[in-house]
């Protein structure tokens, strides 16, 4: 196969959540907050939330086997795992190790990646990179989350947002026109601080006084973000539609990151997508990080809604800051 005609199909995917759910009745029994409140603002009316002993390797792998199994390959035939994640089970090793044990995936090589809600994208498009140019021909993408672990259950604006759970997409090397058409990746670490969780790392590491100061759960800058979002998504959108040489209305589904339903909507009022043409799911997962294209994606795949040829365009924005969009022919 010449390197130059080899492109990133995605040959399988999966996910998955934990059977624990948090709804906005459930918020409203431990934070100032009701339903219309937080339905109204973000979309969301439920969300998966962790166990106490479960870790974010266990929703990774699993969603991984079912990538590979949709594939029809075995764990073995994998190159390469990249997990994208903010949440990782421990600091060291990377929790894609674990996951690369969990699979079976002996000949695989394995490495975390962190670019916030943005993850699986950016993933997506370094994966992608590693097969045009022949270095590996199947490599298992994984993006996924375990947050609630993370928030402040007393900040009403952060706690209401985020759920668990992972999804993941194989990639295998293919001739033809179809698979990854474009990438358009981003980021502007001048706003860093919109959002951010300071304590744990070398800059503030742990300690009863880092956790005192309550520096060990999310931040976020609410407002400033969703100015910045909006526009930011649409100009990724634009520049991986144009670098693939199609048209807005040559995409047939626009998968963004489920974080808000007035920025999707937004973005695709922009863009000239009606309501059909998006899918969302934030309403029943909340805002899974890197976790939530690829498990939109597959719920998407396995209802059915997916044909050949058909264009889809993932996008995300988030921590870094940073954003970005992949153009994909399925």
């Amino acid at each position: 196969m010449a390197t130059g005609s080899i492109r990133s199909r995605i040959s399988g995917t999966g996910h998955s959540v934990p059977q624990g759910i948090l709804t906005n009745a459930d918020l409203e029994k431990i934070v100032d907050t009701t339903d219309e409140w937080i339905t109204t603002r973000t979309g969301i009316r439920e969300r998966h939330k962790a166990g106490k002993d479960e870790s974010l390797s266990k929703f990774a792998a699993e969603a991984g086997r079912q990538a590979i199994e949709m594939a029809g390959l075995k764990a073995e035939d994998l190159d390469l795992i990249i997990l994208a994640t903010v949440t990782m089970d421990q600091p060291i090793p990377a929790t894609s190790c674990f996951v690369q044990e969990m699979l079976g995936a002996k000949k695989a090589a394995a490495f975390d990646m962190q670019a916030g809600c943005s993850g699986f994208v950016y993933a997506l498009g370094v994966a992608d990179q590693f097969i045009r140019t022949g270095t590996y021909g199947n490599v298992l993408v994984i993006g996924g989350e375990i947050l609630t672990k993370f928030v402040d259950w007393a900040d009403r604006a952060t706690c209401v947002l985020f759920g668990d759970g992972c999804g993941a997409v194989l990639l295998t090397a293919s001739e033809g026109d179809r698979g990854v058409l474009s990438t358009s990746l981003h980021a502007d670490g001048s706003m860093a601080d919109f959002i951010t969780l300071p304590g744990g790392g070398s800059k503030i590491p742990v300690s009863h006084e880092m956790i005192d100061a309550n520096l060990h759960t999310i931040k976020m800058k609410g407002n400033e973000t969703f100015k910045i979002a909006v526009r930011s998504i649409e100009s990724a959108c634009r520049d991986a539609i144009a670098k693939a040489g199609l048209e807005p209305a040559d995409v047939r589904w626009f998968v963004p990151h489920q974080a808000n339903t007035r920025i999707i909507n937004a973005v695709a009022d922009r863009l000239g997508w009606p309501p059909e043409e998006i899918y969302l799911n934030i309403d029943r997962i909340g805002n899974t990080s890197a976790g939530s294209i690829p498990i939109a994606l597959d719920e998407m795949v396995r209802a059915g809604k997916v044909s050949q040829n058909d264009v889809l365009l993932f996008a995300a924005f988030g921590a870094g800051l940073t954003w970005g969009s992949a153009l994909v022919r399925w």
